[in-house]
């Protein structure tokens, strides 16, 4: 074979010895993988459970060596289900355990370009804005079911800021964003929405409706003192965003460019060390 650069060689070698041939490559979700992808894993992770999970993750969802780069570095295993609820007490326990893989802590908005501080109506726009990848910030199998939902009370009129259905655990998802620290209020104020939906949304087959605060702060004790007190299944999660001006956003390069050009380096260096 020829046209093999010292890299790729050095990449095969590890990629043989990260995943051993038995069980064989091909039945592993490794094996599904692009060349490019496998190198992200290699390069990124070094535990043998995380690697695994990107790829089994990647080759499921079928993301792009891009997605699968900011999936590593945004930490997505680590954020799924690290964020507090009273799930456990609501639910049933495996019914719970589903329900806790759906929100995440934080939530990072980078890809919406803001700055500073924002209004949650902006927020809200921001993240419609982008929808597709809004919805992959979420996580798999969130469909996108409106914004500023009506709910008619008996002639009382309320609002959902977002509405999603999962359509691979068949239950309403209720969303609501607030850009400032958590108030126990806010839990009251989604539970109601939620009891809300799975009154009157909610068909026999579909599990039970649950809620996601996502709000720029909260205090862990308060949480844990409003959560206990709703009967509602609830999670309270953050949110992160870049704080780079437009400008200065722009000017840096991307992931990609970064990865290339490390890849570029490693090579001229070998062959410098070769020739030396």
């Amino acid at each position: 074979m020829t046209g093999l650069s010292r890299s790729n060689l050095k990449y095969m070698r590890a990629f043989a010895q990260a995943w051993p041939a038995s069980p064989a490559i091909g039945q592993q979700a490794v094996g599904q993988l692009p060349w490019g992808h496998v190198t992200v894993l290699l390069d990124k992770l070094d535990d043998r459970e995380v690697r695994d999970w990107y790829a089994e993750h990647a080759a499921t969802h079928g993301w792009s060596r891009n997605v699968l780069l900011n999936q590593i570095m945004n930490d997505t295993r680590g954020r799924i289900g690290a964020a507090p609820s009273n799930f456990d007490g609501r639910l049933a326990p495996v019914d719970s355990d589903l329900a806790g893989q759906l929100a995440k802590d934080p939530y990072v908005f980078d890809f919406l370009g803001l700055t500073g501080e924002v209004a949650e109506r902006d927020l809200e726009q921001a993240l419609l804005d982008r929808i597709v990848d809004t919805l992959r910030e979420l996580g798999a199998g969130f469909a996108f079911v409106g914004r500023q939902v009506h709910l008619d009370v008996d002639g009382d009129d309320f609002y959902i800021d977002l509405l999603f259905f999962h359509v691979e655990q068949l239950r309403y998802v209720v969303i609501e964003l607030k850009t400032g620290t958590f108030e126990p209020g806010y839990a009251g104020q989604l539970g109601f929405y939620v009891a809300v939906v799975d009154d009157t949304m909610r068909r026999d087959f579909h599990r039970p409706t649950v809620g996601i605060l996502i709000c720029g702060g909260r205090n862990d004790h308060t949480v844990r003192y409003a959560l206990g007190h709703t009967e509602s299944a609830l999670a309270v999660s953050t949110y992160t965003y870049d704080s780079l001006p437009e400008a200065e956003r722009r000017a840096l390069p991307t992931a990609e460019q970064i990865t290339a050009a490390l890849d570029w380096t490693g090579d001229e260096v070998d062959e410098t060390v070769t020739e030396g």
